[in-house]
């Protein structure tokens, strides 16, 4: 037993105010929150909020628990009960999940304290930023459960494009599946049974032969190739998650065959929704364009809003500023030229949002049109091959059988 107890330090986030009122934030290792708030005390801080960081880095909320949180949330304030009452309630409410409720629960502790509802939202590093930056713009104009209601509305149509888009792959997915195992059966299960008669005909045609090698190395070092597909797998993790690696893999997104189309209207759309949710939450149009560049979700394209950005401080419009944007659609600096001479901006941004989206569905649809036939034609050479290879030899010493018995 050791002479003296090792003390376990958690590390906290903490939110303070200093002697003249000034909020200020930052990180510190205590033992408990007791402690944390000693330790604040003695450097003339006065401790607001503190929640413990955890060591991984924490999952966002799915499209579908943030589109359930922003409804019931908007729903209950736009009928007039308050925010503390409105997360009371919705931390007891039996249709919401476990996860939902605990976080309400969560909120509205960190509210009671006196902090904004943005930064509790903030502090539970599950919300994105548009979410964060909404909710801020709703509590700065006094329209809250309206920026939440469109939020509740983004992520609703966000959840339902795809599930459309997954649901479309879904098919091609089994069948590419259902081939591997057809095929990875006959390699193991099937052509063994037919060595010693094939060994028994003579010369092997080189079709046969490379069969059974094939045959032989799945069925005697399968397990090898199955740990290679997953250090190969985690290998490819590990690599996408290299700022570097990342980069080049989402310009690939945009430019591979059949997939590139429709990346990039997925792309395009989710910048349009997300610009159309802050500009009408009267987010002024560069902090909109920053929080709705950081919703896109590809890095090669947000490497280039630095220049957006630029041009727009500069005076340019809008629309010709994303002109030059590479991975977003033609139309979409169209149609926003559009809205800044008619004055309509929001709507016209949402307008080509839904088009964008329906163009996504119809092109992934499509897509599953070109890959059906195309991995079913892929299938029938591969198990026409294997045909060819087993019935070659066969056919071959049928031929020899009747030479030999002619002469």
């Amino acid at each position: 037993m050791p002479l003296y107890a090792t003390k376990r330090l958690h590390t906290y986030r903490y939110t303070a105010k200093d002697a003249a009122g000034r909020r200020v934030r930052g990180t510190a290792a205590a033992e408990d929150r007791e402690e944390l708030y000693r330790q604040l005390h003695r450097e003339g801080l006065y401790l607001q909020s503190a929640w413990e960081r955890s060591e991984g880095k924490r999952r966002m909320l799915r499209a579908s628990a943030l589109s359930e949180f922003c409804r019931q949330l908007s729903g209950l304030l736009s009928s007039g009960v308050s925010l503390a009452r409105a997360l009371s309630i919705l931390s007891h409410e039996e249709g919401l999940s476990g996860e939902l409720k605990g976080l309400c629960a969560a909120l509205l502790a960190e509210v009671r304290t006196g902090v904004s509802l943005a930064d509790a939202m903030e502090n539970r590093q599950v919300f994105p930023k548009l979410v964060l930056g909404m909710v801020r713009s709703g509590v700065s104009t006094g329209r809250l459960d309206d920026s939440l209601g469109r939020l509740a509305l983004h992520y609703e149509k966000q959840r339902q494009m795809e599930q459309s888009v997954r649901s479309a792959m879904t098919y091609p997915a089994i069948l590419c599946v259902m081939a591997l195992v057809v095929v990875t059966a006959i390699f193991t299960l099937v052509l063994p049974q037919f060595r010693d008669v094939f060994e028994g005909l003579g010369d092997m045609p080189l079709t046969t032969r490379v069969l059974l090698a094939v045959s032989d190395h799945l069925a005697r070092g399968w397990y090898w190739l199955a740990l290679g597909a997953v250090a190969l797998g985690a290998a490819f993790h590990f690599l996408a998650a290299v700022p570097e690696v990342r980069f080049r893999l989402d310009f690939l997104k945009l430019k591979a065959p059949l997939f590139g189309h429709v990346n990039q209207l997925l792309y395009t759309a989710r910048f349009a929704h997300s610009l159309s949710s802050l500009y009408s939450g009267g987010m002024p149009v560069i902090s909109a364009l920053e929080t709705a560049r950081d919703t896109i979700g590809n890095t090669y394209i947000e490497s280039q809003f630095a220049r957006v950005l630029e041009e727009v401080r500069g005076g340019a419009p809008l629309s010709a500023a994303l002109r030059g944007v590479d991975g977003f659609r033609s139309r979409l600096a169209g149609v926003i030229a559009l809205g800044e001479e008619s004055g309509s901006l929001d709507s016209m941004l949402e307008s080509v949002a839904v088009a964008m989206e329906f163009d996504a569905q119809q092109s992934a649809k499509r897509l599953v049109t070109v890959l059906e036939p195309l991995l079913i034609v892929v299938m029938a050479l591969a198990v026409g091959f294997i045909m060819v290879g087993v019935m070659l030899p066969i056919v071959q010493s049928y031929g020899s059988l009747e030479s030999a018995a002619y002469f």
